[in-house]
């Protein structure tokens, strides 16, 4: 009996990004405070906390299905996480799920940042704040790489050459060529779509 607990054990730590069998979606008060937790926690930006909460953690969504959740969200105006939190949360428990989600990511980061706000503003010139703020920039960059090389993962273990290539051209024209974003998405995610679809029923046939 040890011996198949420490195998199971084993089985469910290699498969950290997939959901749990069987489980019945969060409620409204978990879904707030989950994302109540993950703006709290979200240093250098909520992305990779709500990662690591939604797929590693509370196993409500795999790798693949946040990828693709948070392109949907990606390619949507306003902030990618806001968006984030509105979807995933009416995805689980509908519209009042969205709300539940959106309140526990907006609300306490904006009660601490208007006490942090009246603060800065009275001592915002001081050098010592000024240092803080960048070296907290640095590892805000860091937990940003961090999150899209685990998000790049998926794609890796598949081997899909087109969604390698194309993941390569859109970096190449945004970020080496500086080509305008809007034009860029414009002939992307048609391309994507258009492939995907093609290549899904092809192996269907």
């Amino acid at each position: 009996m040890p011996e198949d607990s420490a195998s199971a054990a084993q089985e469910t730590d290699q498969v950290p990004d997939q959901p749990a069998a069987g489980a019945a979606p969060p409620g409204l008060l978990a879904l707030f405070l989950a994302f109540a937790r993950m703006s709290l926690a979200g240093f250098g930006g909520v992305l990779v906390f709500a990662r690591r909460a939604i797929v590693e953690q509370h196993r409500w969504m795999n790798a693949d299905e946040f990828n693709e959740t948070f392109a949907l969200c990606h390619f949507l105006p306003g902030p990618n996480i806001v968006n984030l939190s509105m979807v995933f949360g009416s995805r689980l428990r509908g519209i009042a799920g969205g709300v539940a989600a959106f309140a526990g990511l907006l609300l306490p980061p904006t009660l601490i940042m208007t006490v942090l706000a009246i603060i800065y503003a009275r001592y915002g010139d001081l050098d010592v704040l000024r240092r803080s703020l960048a070296g907290i920039s640095c590892a805000a960059v860091g937990l940003l790489i961090a999150v899209v090389f685990r998000m790049m993962t998926p794609l890796l273990k598949r081997t899909d050459p087109l969604a390698l290539i194309l993941m390569a051209g859109v970096f190449l024209a945004i970020g080496v060529l500086r080509l305008p974003l809007p034009a860029v998405l414009l002939v992307a995610i048609p391309i994507s779509v258009g492939a995907t679809f093609f290549l899904r029923r092809k192996v269907a046939a």
